[in-house]
């Protein structure tokens, strides 16, 4: 066999081909990086923009006396020039983030190599490069997309976005636009947020912390962690000395430096949901939702934030009192053992204080029990905490079963993994050792709104129990059967029709043809008939018998079309059992028609908002003058009045006289206490509360109109009427008080056994005396 080497002719061609191979390898590849760069340059967003960009912000709602009621935001931001930020509160940030941020142009190599080489060494992804450029970068020019062309992009962004803008410029829309956890974006909310402050009010030490947020705002949150934030603080503090912007004696103090974690109050909470939203969907229609949720309007309305806060506390408690009457309905649901520990480990990160609050309502999981003493040991979240026998003696005898899982039984046994709610009495401390108290969220609904008669402006309004898990707005959305709340608008049309106070009408039984070819017999609430009777006692005592009867002398269609120039929207039946409140209205438009009672025989449109403004303050609407409309004289408006205080201070609203000044107002009951209402008002508020369930059945025994709805009425008076001066209800001079017998309608004498002083229309008050010649009041009605 021939063998012969390979000649150098050979591998020298060998060598050049797989040169040229490379080169070309390496052109193609160059042309194509640079054809896709090039790509992604003519698809990357214009960076000069942002020179003008102007971050989302946030829409403000003001109550009545300038406060700040309510927010609307995507983002809850509130931009701030640079100028106003502490300069230290800068160097924090640039410490924390980006040391080398006056230096770079948009990329720290250095920075880089360093994370690179400690990553390597630490065999995880321990630290990051990204400068404070990038984040503003990723954040406001780039999608969340986790790719390798997004990390090219951001890299040419941030060295275009130097070129363009000043460090100043780029570290306002980092300060303004970086997400510092809690809802907060930017420095001046997260301020607020975590420390109750503007950002131009925080000391060192609360600078540090909230520069210790964006690497991660939840594990470093002072509200949730503090001792993992102090830690945090600590880095910051260290950071900054060590950049030269501290003395290391400042860095120790500020370490030293009590802390005191009290985030400024949230103002879009519970208490005020209801009247929010009704406002947001009135805005959004108007304005579109960029411009409510983006443009930082400044919206003023008719709230008052403290009656705001009366009702909702009053439509809770009252609820709530409503609700146990009906009894303990038993355990939320039964928890396996294995089950516990997740489920509380969600309530916990549910929980934003470091310790429960007072009077505040929790879900807690029965762990434990101590029958010696009657007691249940409850867990919330982390915490445990004693249920005594006392905490939940309205739920009457409660079993305690000391095993898991649903009782054979029954459900209002507690077992072992129960999940109860509880509320608390006294927290805890180190997480244990808390008192509580057995609560239950009630079935039952209510509505309240409560209007300035003279202006039309609504001061509160709550539409339900809570407005997380049902946005319905009872008070404008439910339309319910007055019951005998009704009644004052029938009794205001009679007056118009000539009868008076002291008018004598038969209380005994009657009956109608039903149109069906039956009878229908109205009956009185206790069942009781009285015989001869004044308007002023059948108001008073809410006797529907004698209310039928008036309806039926006035006419119904005559009352039908009396109520709609009251302001009543809803259909009004045309019959005789409007009389009994038959009508299906709103709380708003009833409560609304009472302001014609309060207010002189004068209609206002209702309002919420008063004057909306742009970001730079120009108006954008200005509610005009309210226009009164006379829809009865001032007369017939204060004789209703006066009647109604007999309903309060002697009949079905005696609840309400608790506020311990001039009130007037009614009751209403529907059949089988379906629904509760009262209607009352002093001269400068006039208040409506709706009781009932949403799927209508009986309320159950105390479901009456006196006692499910005045007491929330008068809670809600009691708090909101120390804001307002004692005020009487004004009469005209053309109305005139006389003397009268109640037994016989006309006139007395000094002495006579019972006279009362009446109220009347001038030339509708009584001439006579009993006893002058003529039949009496009394004899007339008996002859009807």
């Amino acid at each position: 066999m021939d063998r012969r080497s390979p000649s150098p002719g050979g591998g020298k061609r060998f060598f050049t081909s797989l040169l040229l191979f490379a080169v070309t390898v390496a052109i193609v590849t160059g042309l194509g990086v640079a054809g896709y760069v090039f790509y992604l340059l003519a698809r990357l967003p214009r960076v000069d923009r942002l020179a003008d960009y102007k971050p989302p912000i946030v829409s403000q709602v003001y109550g009545d006396d300038g406060s700040l009621v309510g927010e609307f935001y995507l983002e809850r931001r509130i931009v701030v020039p640079i100028n106003k930020m502490p300069r230290k509160l800068i160097q924090a940030f640039v410490a924390a983030e980006d040391a080398n941020f006056y230096s770079h142009k948009g990329i720290d190599y250095f920075g880089i190599i360093r994370a690179a080489v400690k990553n390597v060494l630490s065999m995880r992804k321990k630290e990051g490069a990204s400068t404070i450029t990038q984040q503003v970068t990723k954040s406001m020019l780039l999608t969340p997309e986790k790719k390798f062309s997004r990390k090219i992009k951001e890299a040419i962004l941030a060295t275009r976005m130097e070129e363009k803008l000043s460090k100043d410029e780029i570290l306002y829309l980092y300060l303004n636009q970086i997400y510092l956890g809690g809802g907060a974006y930017g420095v001046q909310a997260a301020a607020e947020t975590y420390f109750g402050k503007n950002v131009d009010q925080l000391n060192l030490a609360e600078m540090a912390m909230l520069a210790g947020l964006p690497k991660a705002p939840n594990a470093y949150s002072p509200v949730k962690h503090l001792d993992k934030a102090r830690e945090r603080q600590a880095y910051v503090l260290e950071r900054m000395v060590r950049e030269g912007y501290i003395t290391p004696a400042e860095a120790e103090n500020a370490k030293k430096t009590p802390l005191s974690i009290h985030p400024m109050k949230k103002v879009n909470n519970e208490q005020s949901a209801y009247f929010l939203e009704q406002i947001r969907i009135q805005l959004e229609q108007k304005y579109g939702e960029d411009q409510l949720y983006k443009g930082g309007l400044k919206i003023y309305t008719t709230m008052n934030a403290e009656m705001q806060r009366a009702a909702y506390e009053s439509v809770r408690s009252g609820l709530k009192a409503v609700d146990k009457r009906q009894g303990f309905r038993g355990p939320v649901r039964y928890l396996r053992e294995s089950e516990v520990d997740p489920f509380c480990g969600k309530v916990e990160e549910g929980i934003d204080s470091a310790v429960l609050k007072t009077g505040e309502t929790y879900q807690g999981v029965v762990v434990g029990f101590n029958p010696a003493k009657g007691e249940v040991i409850v867990r919330v979240g982390d915490r445990k905490g004693i249920l005594s026998r006392k905490g939940m003696g309205w739920a009457g005898r409660v079993a305690m079963v000391n095993s898991y899982g649903k009782p054979e039984k029954g459900n209002r046994s507690l077992t072992l993994g129960s999940v109860i709610e509880v509320s608390v009495v006294a927290p805890e401390i180190n997480k244990e050792g808390a008192q509580f108290a057995l609560d239950q969220t009630p079935e039952v609904q209510a509505a309240l709104v409560a209007i300035d008669p003279r202006t039309g402006g609504i001061k509160a309004m709550v539409g339900g129990y809570d407005f997380k898990k049902s946005q319905f707005n009872r008070a404008i959305q439910a339309k319910r059967n007055a019951g005998s709340a009704f009644k004052p608008i029938i009794y205001a049309a009679a007056l118009d029709k000539g009868l008076t106070p002291a008018t004598i009408i038969q209380d005994s039984e009657v009956e109608y043809p039903d149109g069906a070819g039956g009878t229908w017999k109205p009956k009185n609430y206790d069942g009781i008939f009285r015989g001869p009777v004044t308007m002023r006692e059948a108001l008073t005592n809410s006797i529907n018998i004698v209310s039928v009867k008036i309806l039926e002398q006035i006419g119904a269609p005559y009352a039908a079309d009396y109520a709609k120039k009251l302001g009543f929207t809803s259909q009004i039946p045309a019959n005789l059992a409007l009389a009994l409140g038959a009508a299906s209205v709103s709380p708003l438009e009833l409560t609304s028609a009472y302001t014609v009672f309060d207010n002189k025989g004068q209609l206002l449109p209702t309002s919420l908002v008063t004057k909306v403004t742009d970001n730079d303050g120009n108006v954008l609407e200005q509610a005009p003058a309210p226009v009164p409309v006379p829809v009865m004289s001032p007369e017939t408006s204060y004789v209703i009045t006066n009647l109604m205080q007999s309903v309060v201070a002697s009949g079905t609203g005696h609840r309400a006289s608790i506020i311990g000044r001039p009130v007037a107002g009614k009751t209403g009951t529907t059949n089988d206490s379906k629904d509760a209402w009262f209607v009352g008002y002093i001269p400068q508020l006039v208040t409506g509360v709706w009781v009932g369930y949403d799927q209508e059945r009986s309320l159950g025994a105390g479901g009456s109109g006196g006692q499910a709805a005045a007491p929330i009425w008068a809670e809600f008076m009691q708090k909101s009427v120390s804001l307002l001066p004692v005020e009487d209800f004004e009469a005209p001079e053309n109305v005139t008080f006389v003397l009268i017998n109640p037994r016989t309608g006309k006139l007395a004498r000094e002495g006579t056994p019972g006279a009362v002083m009446e109220c009347f229309i001038k030339g509708t008050e009584p001439s006579s005396y009993e006893g002058d010649g003529e039949p009496s009041a009394r004899a007339q009605a008996r002859d009807n």
